[in-house]
């Protein structure tokens, strides 16, 4: 057709070629453009999502690290402040309520629970069926994790007798608090969280189910460093599993 198109073709000027050859470039450019603009902000989009997933799993820096250095991530804390909360009571009303009652009653509590651990400045380690664990501390320096902590437990048991009173539910807590080194990190290649492990946790975790409803049990170390800023219970011994005896205060207010 080269042949017969150069036989019977209008010339043209070379404005006119000029144009009409921008012209294709430029639609064809626009088009690619388009496509490329619509793709990247796809993308954006969706890694802005997954990154707002992952940070609710783990904390930003634990995040940031896990995203440049994909493996076993373990951190040593000299410090560290260690809550466990347990519902009282929340076993023999999940046997008369249905399931998903059940599970809205206790995002109810956890909701309220995760707002008061933003608003302390800690961060939420777990949930456990209806235990709940906070750290202080970690991994984040924070330097009155302690106080914090103590702070929290008390809004906590505020916060349940309201809901308790709210909804006529026998809901009460029981809650223990230690503080020491710990061990934070990610293990595991499926399903991975940011965990603790070290004696502080252990301890913490005893304090809170050896203690009382409606207590906040914590160790002597704790007593030790906030004695001077809240009112404690006289001190009492408690055999502890895998410590033996131990002395342990049970935290009432600030002074």
């Amino acid at each position: 057709f080269e042949d017969f198109f150069a036989r019977h073709g209008h010339q043209v000027s070379e404005d006119t070629r000029l144009f009409f050859f921008i012209m294709n470039l430029g639609v064809s450019s626009l088009v690619v453009f388009v496509f490329a603009s619509n793709f990247i902000t796809s993308a954006v989009r969706e890694r802005a999502k997954a990154d707002r997933l992952l940070l609710n799993i783990l904390p930003p820096k634990t995040a940031q690290i896990l995203k440049s250095r994909p493996g076993v991530i373990a951190e040593e804390y000299d410090n560290a402040s260690v809550l466990f909360a347990d519902i009282v009571n929340f076993t023999r009303y999940s046997s008369s309520v249905r399931p998903d009652q059940l599970v809205t009653k206790l995002n109810e509590i956890f909701f309220r629970f995760d707002e008061l651990t933003s608003r302390h400045g800690l961060e939420k380690i777990k949930t456990i069926g209806d235990a709940y664990m906070v750290v202080g501390g970690v991994p984040e320096p924070k330097a009155n994790h302690t106080q914090a902590i103590a702070d929290l437990a008390l809004d906590m048991l505020s916060t349940i007798k309201g809901i308790k009173k709210k909804s006529g539910e026998s809901f009460s807590l029981r809650i223990g608090i230690h503080t020491g080194p710990v061990v934070a990190g990610v293990i595991g290649k499926n399903k991975f969280a940011y965990d603790l492990w070290g004696d502080t946790v252990n301890v913490a975790s005893r304090m809170e189910s050896t203690g009382t409803e409606n207590t906040i049990q914590v160790s002597g170390a704790i007593y030790r460093a906030l004695r001077d800023k809240y009112q404690f219970s006289d001190r009492a011994t408690v055999d502890i599993k895998g410590k033996g005896l131990m002395d342990t205060y049970r935290l009432l207010a600030p002074v």
